[in-house]
């Protein structure tokens, strides 16, 4: 677990980073360094957890829960990639949560990243039970249960209906997860808000950007 340190807050930060990647991921640390500069406090799990093969989404919901304060004290989730799927869930099943920031969420995750693995691949997943995954955190392929994909069609987008403010950035050139999953996202949910950026899925050129948004949503000094 990573924390940056900070004086007193009236709410609480955290920060979920992607699949394959960590809490000492670029934009991660990126957004950390702007919170520290602000002397407020931002959590940043590892949710990978010591154990990537097992990784599911359930898993990191019950994970990022834990951390939320005994004092019911809102809660605002900052997710990237996979995290920002996790941060929505979160958001629909605990009313402690009060606003989130998504980047680049991977809505409709399985349905953009199985398809690149093609019929094959996938066949010899379920069957060999495991599959080499770059881990991006790691710098190394790791082997990934397919209980991560049976654990995530559990997880629909549709029954996101939560009305809470919830911000979204996303990259117009986006090659993982294209930004029509986010502006299908919107269309149905007048509560969110879609800020469209010239950049990828990493985001890394738009840092600045991003924390002038998420410093707004946040009311950040």
């Amino acid at each position: 677990m990573y924390y940056l340190k900070s004086i007193a807050t009236t709410l609480r930060y955290i920060y979920l980073h992607g699949f394959a990647s960590s809490p000492k991921s670029a934009k991660a640390l990126a957004i950390g360094d702007r919170f520290a500069k602000i002397q407020t406090q931002l959590k940043i799990p590892d949710l990978n957890a010591g154990d990537f093969s097992q990784l599911t989404i359930t898993r990191q919901i019950n994970q990022v829960a834990a951390e939320f304060p005994d004092d019911s004290e809102p809660v605002t989730l900052i997710g990237s990639s996979l995290g920002g799927l996790i941060s929505a869930h979160l958001g629909q099943r605990y009313q402690q949560v009060q606003r989130l920031i998504l980047l680049a969420p991977a809505f409709g995750f399985l349905s953009h990243w199985l398809p690149k693995l093609g019929n094959e691949e996938i066949k010899r997943w379920q069957q060999e039970k495991y599959l080499m995954v770059y881990h991006y955190g790691e710098g190394r392929s790791l082997p990934l249960s397919y209980d991560f994909v049976t654990d995530a069609k559990q997880y629909p987008e549709d029954i996101l209906q939560r009305s809470i403010p919830t911000l979204i950035l996303h990259g117009i050139q986006d090659e993982v997860i294209p930004i029509t999953a986010s502006q299908d996202f919107k269309r149905s949910r007048p509560w969110v808000e879609l800020v469209e950026l010239d950049s990828d899925h990493a985001l890394g050129d738009v840092t600045t950007e991003i924390w002038q948004a998420i410093r707004r949503s946040c009311q950040l000094p």
